[in-house]
């Protein structure tokens, strides 16, 4: 359930971020709710299982070398 809960949270979170990119650019919202919205954009895509596998590409499969 705190899963679910979770994944939730952090779509209502990219839907925020989303929605000040876009006030930001049309000039509604200050630049510190931009900055915010870069930051959490940031964490989000470094998060993803692709940015994952590249920064672990180069390190050894513990699993698999036993």
């Amino acid at each position: 359930m705190s899963q679910h809960a979770t994944e939730g949270i952090k779509h209502v979170t990219d839907a925020l971020s989303i929605m000040t990119v876009i006030g930001t650019l049309a000039q509604v919202l200050p630049a510190l709710a931009a900055i915010f919205s870069i930051v959490w954009s940031c964490f989000r895509i470094y998060e993803t299982r692709t940015v994952q596998s590249w920064l672990k590409k180069g390190k050894r499969n513990e699993k698999t070398d036993n």
